[in-house]
């Protein structure tokens, strides 16, 4: 869950630090893993080295993208730039994508040719010492998204996680290969590798698109939108409700029907009191609300449905 009590100066500086300190991670792993895969000629090492340093090119992605979704609405994009964290994270599932497709290629053709390792120990104490990297690093990840819900940092993360998976397998490749002769290991958990990596792009694209195509709030936190609405006395219905998030930022937008007889000056009123309350349950979120004399429904379809009482047709107060 997101904290809301953290600023939108804070989440920048949290986001920032998760992609840096991401970076740097990357450039120690991807020097230690060069040189472990010339010394070990391992297919799993080798994956490992380039998945390593396309975590360096989506980390830096990654700080592109958090540094230019801080920045504050201007004229050009009134909606803020949230949507940057997204398109961030799009970069880097393409990234692993390309890792995992030239990892599997590599796999398949050692599996089917002279593969030789050499030299396990070396290649499984960079193994160790990149575990023991990025234990720390998902953690400071896993608060920075738990404050900030950061797309970027947490695709990041997703990344990072199964950058676990991936040394261990090494170090698996390694010891089966060198100390108990199965040479096939090291291409077989190299191909593991890579499905591994694909299934991970897959799942973190999913989020980003996500973002990008504006979909709907989860129907629980919906629900918890209405039912703040339907607490508000004057208010005798809602329809069109659209929510969305771009970044860190939430928008909501729906029709408030109340009495149509009321003078605008005490819609006008009606509508703030709305807001103050949302605002309190709900901070940070952008709202838009057009009011309607109740019974006036203009729109058609799910736009025109009534989603103030609850499934048992009671109202929600």
């Amino acid at each position: 869950m997101i904290d809301s009590s953290t600023s939108q100066l804070q989440r920048a500086r949290l986001t920032r630090s998760a992609a840096l300190a991401s970076m740097s991670v990357a450039v120690v792993l991807v020097s230690l893993k060069s040189w472990a895969s010339w010394q070990t000629n391992s297919t799993a090492m080798l994956g490992s080295l380039a998945d390593s340093a396309l975590d360096l090119a989506a980390s830096f992605a990654t700080l592109i993208g958090v540094w230019i979704a801080a920045r504050p609405a201007d004229d050009d994009h009134r909606f803020g730039h949230g949507k940057a964290e997204a398109l961030a994270a799009i970069v880097q599932v393409v990234l692993i994508a390309v890792s995992a497709a030239g990892l599997a290629f590599r796999g398949v053709a050692m599996l089917f040719g002279p593969n030789e390792t050499q030299a396990a120990g070396e290649g499984i104490l960079v193994s160790g010492i990149a575990i023991a990297a990025t234990l720390a690093l998902i953690s400071w990840q896993k608060i920075v998204v738990r404050r900030t819900g950061s797309v970027a940092i947490k695709t990041d993360h997703v990344h990072y996680q199964s950058d676990l998976m991936l040394n261990l397998a090494v170090i698996a490749a390694l010891a089966l290969d060198q100390y108990a002769g199965f040479t096939q290991a090291d291409p077989l958990f190299g191909i593991a590798i890579a499905l591994w990596l694909a299934w991970g792009a897959w799942n973190a694209a999913r989020e980003a698109v996500d973002h990008l195509m504006d979909k709907e709030w989860p129907d629980e936190r919906r629900e918890e939108f209405l039912r703040c609405l339907a607490r508000h006395p004057e208010l005798t219905g809602v329809h069109d409700l659209r929510t969305r998030t771009s970044g860190a930022k939430d928008f909501v937008q729906f029709h408030a029907a109340m009495n149509g007889a009321m003078p605008l000056r005490d819609v006008h009123r009606i509508m703030d009191e709305i807001e103050e309350r949302i605002a309190r349950e709900f901070p940070g979120v952008e709202i838009l609300i057009h009011p309607d004399p109740t019974g006036l429904v203009n729109e058609s379809g799910v736009a025109a449905e009534e989603l103030l009482p609850d499934i048992e047709g009671n109202v929600l107060r």
